[in-house]
């Protein structure tokens, strides 16, 4: 029992979408600390971190460098790929002529992971994360797929990358397939329109890669309306976190490692969410 604890806790990495978030000064960091500080501070809690600044933009070597001088040897940090290459327009509405343009988008596709290089062996899974695409952007998905395909196969095989899409109804053994033939996480997704994995599970195995990768999002709009300061959990999600425990025990009991990330917008105070999870995967574990 005792070694099947251990791989619980070798295998299951639970933190937060940013660390930058000053809203968490006196909160989760201590009052006074300065943002040169938080990552440091913060892993010292968890032991990873998904970067949301890379989507918006290219980070210098010079950042990443600094990264690696803030955390431990054995931690984990996650980057999202630069908007530029999985959004492409200029304003909310999707570009679908630029979206893994092989012509658009590739050299910001090797300037991002030249830059993440840096990380070395803490470089954790990379996130491709698109946005919702409306019929007026891709008119059938079997479009995108073909698209998306080609894009994860010209991929360098020196990262581990997961796949978010964010059509509910693309969620299907199609996408699965595609994920797993390049080695690819599928994403998955607590978002207000998206299926919990333990509704997925019904409909085909979501793993499909030696590791899974869990995004705790929750409804930006709803919990807008109820504040905008993210120091304080004010919405209770124990009911689904104790449904993401159990899966992330499934995936344990699987060897399968796993990436979860708690959004500030999940139930208003990421590190909040994100510990009370950690303490229901980890109950009674030595």
């Amino acid at each position: 029992m005792a070694g099947m604890n251990n791989t619980i806790r070798d295998l299951v990495h639970i933190g937060t979408s940013s660390f930058s978030s000053k809203d968490w000064i006196g909160a989760f960091y201590p009052d006074g600390t300065k943002p040169a500080e938080f990552l440091n501070i913060y892993s010292k809690t968890f032991d990873s971190v998904e970067i949301d600044s890379t989507y918006y933009s290219i980070p210098s070597i010079k950042t990443v460098e600094g990264w690696v001088t803030r955390i431990p040897e054995d931690f984990k940090i996650c980057a999202k790929f630069p908007r530029s290459i999985v959004h492409g327009g200029k304003e909310s509405q999707p570009d679908a002529k630029r979206i893994l343009n092989r012509e658009t988008t590739y050299r910001d596709r090797d300037r991002f992971l030249e830059a993440i290089a840096g990380l070395k062996k803490q470089a954790g899974p990379l996130l491709i994360q698109f946005p919702y695409f409306s019929k007026n952007v891709f008119a059938f998905r079997d479009v995108f797929f073909e698209i998306l395909d080609k894009f994860l196969e010209d991929l360098p095989d020196d990262f581990r990358y997961a796949v978010e899409i964010r059509n509910r109804t693309w969620l299907k053994p199609a996408f699965a397939e595609l994920c797993r033939r390049h080695g690819a996480a599928l994403v998955l997704t607590d978002q207000a329109w998206m299926p919990h994995d333990d509704e997925i599970e019904k409909m085909f195995d979501p793993v499909t890669a030696d590791f899974s990768y869990v995004r705790l999002l929750g409804d930006r709009k709803a919990i807008e309306a109820i504040t905008k300061t993210w120091g304080e959990e004010v919405v209770d999600n124990s009911d689904r976190l104790k449904r993401w425990a159990a899966v992330l025990q499934r995936l344990a009991d699987r060897a399968i490692e796993s990436y979860i990330f708690a959004n500030n917008h999940y139930s208003g105070h990421a590190p909040a969410t994100a510990r009370r999870l950690r303490d229901m995967v980890f109950d009674n574990v030595d």
